[in-house]
């Protein structure tokens, strides 16, 4: 291994590399990019959090970038500026895209995806990876929803928050979320008001869930137990 001479400008700027190896930077910048933003998309936009799918790649891409030429004597600067350059490009390009093309925004950022419609959970949700429903139950919560009857409509945003519409007026029986079932696992009954144990589904003597196809069944809440609050 060749001794690595201190403030050595050519290679701390320069390096040693051919200058057609700086066309090879940016092409494996863009695949490196696409990549990634592929990934995430199918990750899914719980992984991202409050972040857009674009934001949150830009963080790890320039923390990569900006890193391995802090600590790495054998990454010049100039290529790490390149690719640093490159990634904000290509983010603002995104971003213009997004701005302008309703069919772009859809394929990078996502769209909402429904969860809850008038106290039953979404068929498409339950076989989605957004989120789990521990993971909703856990949400309606904190929002102070103890079943799901008092919930008209509710959504999984791009940004991977949770937007929750009451219903408005007295609510309807629906599947009891408190406590959480981790806690104290619902009961199960055969006859009578009883909610689906996986979609909620509210039914009178049910064989299976029209809804979901599931045959586990639980008395369904039919008033309040807890005082409505605002999240």
């Amino acid at each position: 291994m060749d001794q690595i001479i201190a403030f050595d400008l050519e290679r701390m700027v320069l390096g040693t590399e051919p200058a057609l190896f700086y066309l090879e930077i940016v092409v494996r910048t863009v695949i490196i990019y696409a990549y990634a933003l592929l990934l995430l998309r199918w990750l899914g936009s719980r992984t991202v959090g409050q972040l857009s799918t674009v934001e949150f790649l830009l963080v790890i891409a320039l923390g990569t970038a900006i890193g391995d030429p802090m600590l790495g004597p054998d990454v010049p600067l100039l290529q790490a500026m390149l690719v640093v350059t490159l990634v904000v490009g290509i983010n603002k390009g995104l971003d213009l895209l997004i701005a302008r093309f309703k069919t772009a925004e859809r394929i990078i950022d996502g769209t909402p995806e429904p969860v809850v419609t008038e106290g039953v959970i979404c068929r498409t949700f339950l076989s989605s990876t957004s989120m789990g429903t521990s993971q909703l139950f856990q949400q309606l919560r904190e929002r102070g929803i103890d079943q799901l009857g008092q919930v008209a409509h509710a959504y999984v945003e791009s940004d991977g928050n949770l937007t929750v519409f009451r219903r408005l007026g007295a609510a309807p029986p629906g599947l009891s979320i408190v406590p959480p079932w981790e806690v104290e696992t619902p009961i199960k009954a055969s006859t009578g008001l009883l909610a689906c144990l996986r979609c909620g589904r509210v039914e009178t003597d049910p064989q299976q869930c029209r809804h979901c196809g599931h045959r586990h069944f639980t008395p369904a809440q039919t008033t309040p137990r807890f005082a409505e609050h605002d999240a």
